[in-house]
């Protein structure tokens, strides 16, 4: 395409107005030989050259931009594969900076993000003309020149401030420094133009402010990363200093412009980005915005705590964090040592604390409390025209970044840093709207909600200074029985009120009254945002640490029948998630009790699970709720299995879309399933072919699938490993290739649980990860943790099933070209040498077995190494003998037959199955003192009694002194 460019262009050009047509014929071919030549030469150089061409279709050219500015995320690396030629990507430079009259705003947007995609990568060094050129054309005197030219800075200023090494952080201060000033000056010129035709409501006014927002933006940045001390520089103090009566003057000109929408939301958009500059500033350089701290908070309470206040959201939000800031900030906060703060410090405590009189703090208390915490018309309109909208809107994402969040936050900031002023002054505003108001004055509703609303937020803090649990039964309780509909603000704020403060300081005797309060705001009958309210109170009250099962059960059946009532009365997904989530807690807090109430719920789940097919956070609170039911039912949980099993495959499929959601609570009901499963199904049987797919998915869920799979061990027995012990072990050889120590350890604790199930058959199952094993012990190139497993599941097989162990170090001998001996030898040493690395007592009993049952082998190998061998024995001796009362010895790690006793409540079917496991596995069944004493007299006879004592006197008198109290 390179050598070919002239005729090359018409046929791109005409692929790209083929590729912005509706017709599907025509646009995917289109597409498709767009991206085909992606990797051409010169390709990138005609898009440039269409984009630029004014003449043609505006379409075309924006497609054109969007395909060149993806191409150079791809391509533009001299490292990337098919990388563009330097040639190439010099002529596009060249082209992208030639001309700055694009007329179609959003084309030029386009080209503004691509050279500033292109400076990230090459600017300054590959590119060196870029901002001499862009600062020769802000200075250009046509505007449209001007605009594009401010539209490229901006963007190149934006990316460029982003980068963080310290080369490039001095390279952007060295940058700022060329054209701050004149920056500055820009932006005082344009402001005096805009402020003169913002006067005569001119609609020059629109196109002037959108250039004061884009000489800002660029200006944001230079101060915020333009310098390394902005308090060193006088003409950024100045900026900073002059934006306080610019504001002033914005502010001014914004009560001059209603009725003149459009340049309204202009003005109040730009007085936002100003104090986006005095944030930003206060967050980048605390130590220089000392200087305007008390010029901040005067402006911040004159427009906000007065006559003035109460302007425009945005504004509003930017002045109360701009205070919550300062308040908030560790730089201005002295050490309770002064000698240890620094003076900026002392500086900034000074400022705040000589501001902040209790005149001042009282009088934005009390606004806060009387103006922004009031529920408003819009508010109040939503409420009655959809409650779940209404309830959504207070937790949600969008509600984070309104007003009213920013308010508690500013609200609770001030409180804590000065309780003891504030408190007597919210304790007198909740006093003045103390006792029932008249449910038909609005606005004295409104007043109490307000200021029940601060004492809720601020609990921990009132900790002392309020009875709770006297007005809770004085006068709180009272006021849920005034059952007008506009009392209905009130009584969902005090059960609100109720959940702030039940883990903060609330009776215990209580939780009766409390249960019995949230019963009556759950009637059918009552606003469904109360029932809301009081269903999230229960969640907190039953999640609280103080809870108690005893105190809920003569609740628990109205409580749960209302609670469902209500999931199936909501329609909204987010609203059944939170209503799901408040039966989840209830269920997991009351355990097997709660199964006599929950045949709806679990008649209602699957029609809930056809119908959510779309909503996929809603399965994953289904899937929650059916884990804590399944926990709840324990072994009578077979009767769910009906639903839980398909919705488990659901949820794990990972040739299904859904399982990206779902797999995580998918995994975890899949597991809750099989311990407490009593038997093994078909169906549970051929769930488990979706567990090689998710093994090969990495390490993220490894530890759950591993204990699944230790769950299908025990409970599937012979029918689980006959059906899938040759993909089993093929998944976890696969596994064990990639994975790290922590994953290893997990896997092979895994093999362990199988080769305990299955002794003899065990081994052959992995045959193919034995030798690997023996190879590891015997060159001792291992980790400590993943060795000590491996010389234990050595230890295993060799106790359990010696033939197929020696088959197997004959087989990896004559594979290494090695005498079997040889090899024998430097496993017995390394076994030996690193015996102390083996630490869990079961392990070092099995261990200490399989050592023993080599005593009786009369091998050069076994009997050079008999001092060593009865040393690590009777270390092990020592860690599992007990002396009772009576002078007897016993080996504490044997379990006697009856010995293990099942709790219903507290342990698990597979809990069971792992105990009478244990009873069958030699560790517990095995007396060591007894084996080891049997298998010294089989030595004795075997070799003869001289023989015999040669070989004890290899071993230490003192291990032999030790070894004499375990004889008898």
């Amino acid at each position: 395409m390179e050598g070919t460019f002239a005729s090359a262009r018409p046929v791109v050009l005409e692929t790209l107005a083929h590729a912005c047509s509706q017709d599907a014929s025509v646009l995917k071919p289109a597409e498709h030989q767009l991206q085909l030549w992606e990797t051409e030469p010169g390709f990138y150089s005609i898009l440039t050259d269409i984009f630029c061409n004014h003449m043609i279709d505006a379409n075309v050219r924006w497609l054109a931009a969007l395909y060149c500015k993806n191409g150079i995320d791809r391509y533009w690396r001299k490292s990337a594969p098919n990388a563009i030629s330097e040639e190439e990507k010099e002529a596009i430079k060249k082209r992208l900076v030639s001309d700055f009259t694009e007329p179609v705003p959003q084309i030029a947007t386009q080209i503004a993000v691509l050279i500033a995609k292109i400076s990230r990568l090459d600017c300054p060094h590959n590119w060196n003309s870029l901002l001499p050129t862009l600062h020769t054309a802000i200075r250009c005197e046509e505007q449209l020149v001007q605009e594009r030219a401010l539209l490229v800075l901006h963007h190149v200023t934006k990316t460029l401030a982003s980068k963080r090494l310290p080369p490039d952080r001095k390279l952007f201060e060295e940058l700022t420094q060329d054209v701050f000033v004149y920056m500055v000056s820009l932006w005082n010129s344009n402001l005096n133009t805009f402020f003169l035709v913002a006067a005569q409501h001119d609609e020059a006014m629109v196109p002037s402010i959108d250039r004061c927002k884009l000489i800002l933006k660029v200006l944001r940045k230079q101060v915020c990363y333009g310098f390394k001390q902005v308090h060193k520089s006088e003409e950024a103090m100045n900026f900073i200093s002059n934006l306080f009566p610019q504001l002033d003057t914005f502010l001014d000109c914004r009560r001059s412009l209603w009725g003149h929408h459009v340049m309204l939301e202009k003005c109040e958009h730009l007085i936002s980005s100003v104090t986006k500059v005095l944030l930003d500033l206060l967050e980048m350089h605390p130590t220089s915005y000392v200087h305007f701290i008390k010029t901040t908070l005067t402006f911040v309470v004159q427009y906000n705590f007065t006559a003035k206040g109460l302007l425009f959201e945005r504004f509003t939000v930017n002045c109360f964090n701009l205070m919550k800031q300062i308040l908030f900030s560790d730089d201005y906060k002295p050490r309770k040592n002064n000698d240890e703060t620094c003076p900026v410090t002392l500086e900034a405590n000074r400022i705040i604390t000589e501001f902040f009189t209790c005149d001042t703090l009282s009088e934005i208390c009390r606004r806060l409390v009387s103006d922004y915490f009031l529920l408003t018309t819009d508010d109040l309109t939503t409420w009655d025209a959809d409650p779940e909208e209404f309830c959504q809107e207070e937790g949600g994402d969008s509600y984070k970044y309104s007003l009213k969040p920013c308010t508690e936050t500013l609200f609770l900031t001030i409180f804590k840093a000065f309780r003891l002023s504030l408190t007597p002054i919210l304790l007198e505003m909740v006093q003045a709207v103390q006792g029932p108001c008249d449910p038909d004055n609005l606005a004295a509703v409104l007043r109490k909600d307000a200021a029940y609303n601060a004492v809720g937020l601020a609990s921990f803090d009132l900790f002392d200074e309020i009875d709770f649990d006297s007005w809770l039964t004085t006068h709180l309780l009272q006021e849920l029985q005034i059952k007008q509909k506009s009392y209905r603000v009130i009584r969902k704020r005090v059960v609100w009120l109720i959940g702030q403060w039940v883990g903060v300081k609330m009776s215990v005797s209580l939780r009766p009254a409390l249960y019995e309060a949230v019963i009556g705001l759950l009637d059918p009958n009552e606003d469904l945002a109360v029932r809301l309210e009081a269903a999230q109170t229960l969640k907190t009250a039953v999640d609280d640490f103080e809870f108690t099962t005893e105190q809920l059960l003569p609740y628990i059946e109205s409580l749960f029948s209302l609670l469902f009532r209500l999931l199936k009365e909501v329609r909204e997904c987010d609203t059944k998630m939170h209503v799901l989530h408040v039966l989840s807690f209830v269920i997991e807090r009351v355990g097997s009790k709660i199964r006599p109430y929950t045949a709806s719920l679990v008649q209602y789940l699957p029609l809930l699970w056809k119908e959510s097919e779309e909503h996929n956070m809603l399965r994953c609170a289904i899937l929650t709720s059916l884990i804590h039911l399944v926990q709840g039912y324990g072994p009578e949980s077979t009767q769910l299995w009906q639903f839980i099993i398909p919705a488990i495959a659901i949820s794990t499929d990972t040739t299904q879309e859904p399982y990206v959601y779902l797999l995580e609570d998918g995994l975890e009901l899949w597991y809750v399933t099989l311990i407490n499963a009593p038997l093994m199904s078909p169906e549970l049987l051929k769930l488990f072919h979706h567990m090689p797919p998710l093994l090969e998915l990495g390490t993220e869920n490894l530890r759950i699938c591993l204990k699944i799979i230790q769950c299908y061990v025990l409970l599937g027995l012979r029918d689980f490993m006959q059906a899938f012990s040759e993909i089993l072990a093929s998944s976890l050889l696969s596994l064990m290739t990639d994975i790290r120590t922590e994953g290893m350890v997990l896997t092979l604790r895994l093999v362990e649980l199988i080769l305990k199930a299955f002794p003899m058959e065990g081994p052959s199952v992995f045959h193919a990860l034995v030798p690997g094993i023996i190879n590891s012990i015997s060159t001792g190139e291992e980790n400590c943790v993943v060795m000590a497993m491996h010389l234990s599941l050595f230890a295993r097989i060799l106790l359990q099933n010696q033939p197929f162990m020696w088959s197997v170090i004959q087989h990896v001998a004559s594979e290494a070209g090695r005498d079997t001996d040889s090899l024998f030898a430097s496993l017995l040493d390394t076994w030996t040498d690193k015996f102390d690395i083996i630490t869990q007592p079961e392990r070092r009993k099995l261990n200490a077995l399989a050592l023993a049952s080599l005593l009786t082998h009369n091998h050069r190998i076994v009997t050079e190494r008999f001092g060593i061998i009865i040393n690590n024995l009777v270390e092990v001796l020592h860690d599992v003998c007990r002396v009772d009362e009576e002078g007897n010895m016993s080996d504490g790690l044997v379990i006697e037959q009856g010995e293990i006793k099942v709790s219903d409540e507290q342990d698990t079917q597979h809990d069971l199955r792992k105990h009478l496991l244990s009873k069958q596995d030699p560790v517990h069944t095995v007396c060591l003192k007894s084996y080891l004493m049997s298998q010294l007299k089989l030595c004795q006879e075997n070799v003869g009694q001289a023989a015999f004592d040669h070989l004890m006197s290899q071993v230490d008198p003192e291990v032999l002194s030790q070894l004499q109290p375990f004889c008898h």
